[in-house]
């Protein structure tokens, strides 16, 4: 399952693991853009379905139809996130309140609904796509931060009291990254920014890796910082 499959680090898994014969369940936003592999992709190795992270109905229909489909659930990757500003001044709480739906109350209730299915297989893998904005704290969106910094917990805690059902949970975390998101950053010039596949790259090789060698967090950096 790969949550905001059709654009950025969610397209570039899709397009990296394809390939290789991974049979993918992309949740797409009602009305949103279509994948571009969409239409040259295996009828059998493809399954797109209706998801919007924002609305908590949607998660559970996704989740069984998944399951329904594939006859279970051996990985669940989070790269459905939004960004937009929430500042320490701001009076009102309403882009607050969204990022906190998007990026750390979806995945939560995602996991909570596929831990049944990835605990069966025994080796279940769970990727979160935070941010190095989760790590350390480099401008005032206060809210992107927080909600990042959330998320890398979720992960920590998802990975030590499932260890024992073989579920291994990664927080992927790399700096600025040359999306949608990042558009209108200056800072950094967009062809010197990490690139979606080699995120992609990054997710192919932890689902690879047995569960003898759990990797908790995986940072990744377009640019030279104090610490990453």
């Amino acid at each position: 399952m790969i949550s905001g499959g059709a654009r950025g680090i969610g397209a570039a898994v899709c397009r990296r693991l394809l390939p290789e014969g991974y049979a993918l369940s992309l949740g797409l936003r009602p009305g949103g853009t279509q994948p571009d592999f969409a239409a040259t992709a295996p009828s059998d190795q493809l399954f797109l379905y209706p998801f919007d992270a924002a609305d908590r109905a949607s998660h559970a229909p996704w989740v069984e139809a998944t399951a329904a489909r594939f006859g279970g659930i051996d990985a669940l990757i989070n790269c459905a996130g939004i960004g937009g500003p929430a500042r320490l001044a701001d009076a009102s709480e309403e882009a607050l309140d969204r990022l906190w739906a998007v990026n750390a109350k979806a995945p939560l209730h995602l996991i909570q609904l596929a831990l049944p299915h990835l605990r069966r297989c025994g080796c279940g893998r769970i990727f979160n796509v935070a941010s190095l904005s989760g790590k350390r704290v480099k401008n005032d969106n206060v809210g992107y931060a927080m909600t990042k910094f959330a998320l890398v917990a979720l992960t920590h805690t998802v990975r030590q009291q499932e260890w024992a059902s073989g579920l291994r949970c990664t927080a992927i975390c790399p700096g600025f990254v040359r999306t949608d998101m990042t558009a209108a950053v200056t800072k950094v010039a967009p062809e010197d920014m990490t690139r979606p596949e080699d995120i992609a790259e990054a997710v192919a090789l932890l689902l690879r890796l047995p569960n003898t060698a759990s990797v908790s967090e995986f940072a990744i950096n377009c640019r030279a910082e104090d610490v990453y």
